[in-house]
This record gives C-alpha cells, sequence and structure tokens, in this order.
C-alpha cells in the first residue's frame, strides 16, 4: 500500500516575527502527526510563560481532502485599538513592586489556609474515610473530593467537606467542572458568602442540603453574572 502523502514541516512567519511551522498531514499518518501535535503543545507552554499571556494554535481537520493542518503557535492579539496605551518599554519599578508584594501575599494566605486546623494530609484524610491515600487522590483528581495544592506541604484536604453522614459532598464532581476543575476556585466558592445564596456561604448551603440553589449560583460565577 502506497504511504499516506504528507507535507514537510513548512517555515512561516508569526506576527511578532518568529519563525514558526505548520504542518499538514493525511489521516493515515497519525504517529508524524502526534509528534507535531505534541510540539506546538509544549511550544505554546513556553511561549505562554516567556510572554506572560495566552497563545494559541488551532487544528483543522478536512474531510474533503482528508488531511489535518496545524497552525503556528500565535500570541493571543491585546485589543491595543480599543484602549490606546503608549509603549512605556519595561514596567515601571512601582508597579514591579506592586505586583511582587501582591504575588508574597498571596503566597503567605495560602500558607495560612492550608496550615489550617481544619485542613488534613491525605494520609488523614484517607484515613478519616477509611480508604488509602492512592484512593484519595484518584478521587481528588476526579474531583470527588477537594484537595488543595499546598505546595510544600503538598495537598490537604479541608475537613468540612464531609456531609452528616461522613461522606464528601455528592456536588463536589460539579462544583469543580463547572469552576473549571479548579480546586482553589472551589475552595473559594464554598468559603465565600454569596448573594445569590441570601448570604450564605457555599458550605453553609450544602449543610443546609440547598444543593440546587448551590449548583445555580457556582453555574452563575461561571458566566460571570454578579453577585
Amino acid at each position: 500500500m502506497a504511504a499516506p502523502k504528507r507535507s514537510n514541516h513548512s517555515g512561516t512567519a508569526s506576527h511578532a516575527g518568529v519563525a514558526t511551522l505548520s504542518f499538514t498531514t493525511k489521516l493515515p499518518a497519525q504517529a508524524d502527526f502526534k509528534k507535531v501535535l505534541l510540539e506546538r503543545y509544549q511550544e505554546a507552554i513556553a511561549r505562554s510563560r516567556k510572554i506572560g499571556h495566552r497563545v494559541s494554535f488551532r487544528v483543522e481537520v478536512d474531510p474533503a481532502a482528508d488531511a489535518q493542518t496545524i497552525t503556528p503557535v500565535e500570541e493571543q492579539p491585546i485589543a491595543s485599538d480599543v484602549f490606546p496605551v503608549d509603549d512605556t518599554g519595561m514596567p515601571d519599578a512601582e508597579l514591579e513592586a506592586a505586583l511582587a508584594g501582591a504575588r508574597a501575599r498571596g503566597r503567605k494566605r495560602v500558607a495560612e489556609i492550608v496550615a489550617g486546623e481544619d485542613m488534613l494530609s491525605a494520609e488523614a484524610f484517607a484515613k478519616l474515610l477509611g480508604m488509602s491515600r492512592v484512593t484519595v487522590n484518584a478521587k481528588r483528581q476526579s474531583g470527588q473530593v477537594l484537595g488543595i495544592d499546598g505546595a510544600k506541604r503538598g495537598f490537604r484536604f479541608p475537613v468540612w467537606q464531609l456531609d452528616k453522614d461522613g461522606r464528601p459532598f455528592g456536588t463536589l464532581p460539579a462544583l469543580h467542572e463547572t469552576l473549571g476543575n479548579s480546586a482553589w476556585a472551589v475552595y473559594r466558592f464554598l468559603v465565600l458568602r454569596h448573594g445569590a445564596l441570601d448570604g450564605r456561604t457555599g458550605l453553609r448551603a450544602l449543610q443546609q442540603g440547598d444543593d440546587a440553589s448551590v449548583l445555580a449560583a457556582a453555574e452563575g460565577m461561571a458566566r460571570g453574572d454578579f453577585d
């Protein structure tokens, strides 16, 4: 059988003047396509970290041409025409200092939260539930339990995420999915008061069995509704 036709890597130029690559291949040549897709993904991660904002690349599948195309990694354009800003070169020293201070306060607050008495290690939380640490971590990854990353302390599990029967709240998987699968977003939602919950915290509403209102409030937050 004849080998599937595929194009070689072709050089293009991004708007930033950086040489990038595009790749087109017939659908049967999956190995080469997957390799280049992974390369573009790694390139996007490196580029976004370097420039400090989002980048993108696109995968197109054309059934008529029986081919796939991966576009170059591109920076997400900033709408400077809407809010014109003069090019000031390097960030202002005061701004840099303010940002550094904010990051330091954030790290301190995270450390305070994970060091709280209501935060259990994976081992302690597993013992409380009568299961293995491996099972607890699997449930954390699937959003069935809430575990927040404490960096040096590892993942910590709030003891208050258990219902009156000693089981994790059944709404946790839906909350993780609604709030972008971010454990910290779920944590903040549960500990803060919400107008949509009549001033209750998400946790208090769950403890009162008001699951429907909790999920509705989370969906509103995800949409960006004012609370």
